[in-house]
């Protein structure tokens, strides 16, 4: 006696599609749809139980309703001869009103109740190309990730710098041009005393004195001025480097 027809509406109908590569789980999605006034039973089926994860494997579809069952397939070294070895079968039947135990009903049903829908599995391998632009875009992806976190860690720092480092540094330039400015007036001060004393005529005993004197003073000024004009450079070209 034949079979009744399928009454469970399947989603896709004929195939389940796996994309690879299969280094990693990969699934795809079976809808089973009842449009009956009953409830229906389901059990999914496999020819390779060992190579799918299938969730819900079995259970009761209400009257009016759908459910969706993932099917995974594990992790696999591809065989072209080997694809089409995989089968799946969506097998069903309707339950009694009364039913309470579902695997009870199936060990009493009859093979003329049961119906059962068969599907193939299809695995689609990406181009040579397409893995290519998938790796190159990985590489791109995890490069620009890199260069942000970089950037970002740049900030940070430059972040703190700002709030200690540099403004320790810009307040020494400031007292260091202070200081500077301080010296040239004294500087321009000590030069009209010895003008004045160079047009008062000492006498020659006292001249040599006073000049030797003055040489004395104006060679540790110049000494001084010299010093802060390079630590003064030093720092300029810190804070040039900082801020860029």
């Amino acid at each position: 006696m034949a079979r009744p027809e399928q009454v469970l509406l399947l989603e896709p109908q004929h195939e389940l599609r796996f994309r690879g590569p299969f280094t990693d789980v990969v699934t795809t999605t079976l809808k089973l749809a009842n449009p009956t006034d009953r409830n229906v039973c389901f059990k999914v089926k496999t020819t390779a139980p060992r190579r799918y994860c299938v969730r819900p494997n079995s259970g009761v579809i209400d009257a009016g309703t759908s459910i969706n069952v993932s099917v995974m397939l594990q992790p696999f070294d591809y065989d072209p001869n080997e694809k089409s070895k995989h089968k799946f079968m969506v097998q069903s039947l309707l339950a009694p009103p009364d039913m309470t135990d579902t695997e009870g009903v199936w060990k009493d049903a009859k093979p003329e109740d049961l119906m059962d829908s068969k599907l193939r599995c299809v695995f689609d391998m990406p181009a040579e190309n397409e893995k290519t632009h998938e790796m190159e875009s990985n590489k791109i992806s995890a490069s620009l990730s890199k260069s942000e976190s970089s950037t970002l860690s740049m900030k940070s720092m430059a972040s703190s710098l700002d709030d200690g480092e540099v403004k320790k540094i810009m307040e020494e330039c400031k007292r260091l041009q202070t200081e500077v400015q301080r010296l040239r007036e004294e500087n321009k001060q000590i030069r009209q005393e010895d003008d004045g004393l160079r047009m008062r005529k000492s006498t020659a005993m006292t001249a040599p004195h006073s000049s030797s004197a003055m040489r004395v003073k104006e060679e540790g000024l110049s000494t001084r001025v010299i010093a802060l004009i390079v630590l003064f450079f030093v720092v300029g070209v810190i804070v040039g480097k900082l801020a860029l």
